[in-house]
């Protein structure tokens, strides 16, 4: 089955879930100075950042992966709907984290969620791998350094907010910040592939 379908569904649910996390930012009650504002809404601000960041890049990442993976089957499907799930319950950590004011068990659950989300995204890969797309997808990737660090800062950043929770985002922010630097591999991949046609 072709790819575009979930790539639409996937495209549909991710946005809905940054709908969400905006929604859930918080106005001052009373007042009109930047001071009110940010005491009502500063850390969901920044919460907020991290999470549509995180989101992002998962996007541009699925993005990448179904330009070199034109069909599907059902083991795709639901390894996506993994991925999905793991993500759509960003806007809930993130609220509860925010509403916390960062304390250590949100920060904890924060850290499950970006994990769970790390291992479904590389359970959506070995899916992928074993389909008829999947050599090329798996040359195009090559070595995913990346993807083999993220989920020990993951574990990392889980630790250290047992220790204070400010300090279990660092690792979190750093990962975002590794992935935020453009992942060129696939775009490598299909040009060699279009200089080889």
């Amino acid at each position: 089955m072709q790819s575009n379908r979930l790539e639409a569904f996937s495209d549909g649910v991710l946005a809905i879930i940054i709908t969400i996390m905006v929604l859930e930012l918080k106005l001052p009650e009373h007042g009109d100075t930047i001071r009110q504002f940010w005491d009502s809404a500063g850390v969901g601000l920044l919460t907020y950042l991290l999470s549509f960041v995180y989101v992002g890049i998962y996007w541009s990442n699925h993005h990448h992966l179904f330009q070199v993976v034109r069909s599907v089957n059902g083991a795709v499907l639901w390894a996506n709907l993994h991925l999905l799930f793991w993500l759509s319950l960003v806007p809930l950590t993130q609220r509860w984290l925010d509403e916390s004011s960062i304390a250590r068990d949100p920060t904890v659950v924060y850290g499950v969620n970006l994990l769970g989300a790390a291992v479904a995204y590389y359970v959506l890969q070995r899916a992928i791998f074993r389909t008829p797309s999947g050599d090329a997808l798996r040359d195009a990737l090559g070595r995913d350094l990346k993807g083999i660090l993220s989920p020990i800062l993951y574990l990392i950043g889980i630790g250290l907010a047992f220790i204070t929770p400010w300090l279990g985002l660092v690792p979190p922010i750093i990962v975002a910040l590794i992935w935020l630097v453009p992942d060129r591999r696939v775009e490598r991949y299909l040009a060699r592939q279009d200089g080889a046609a």
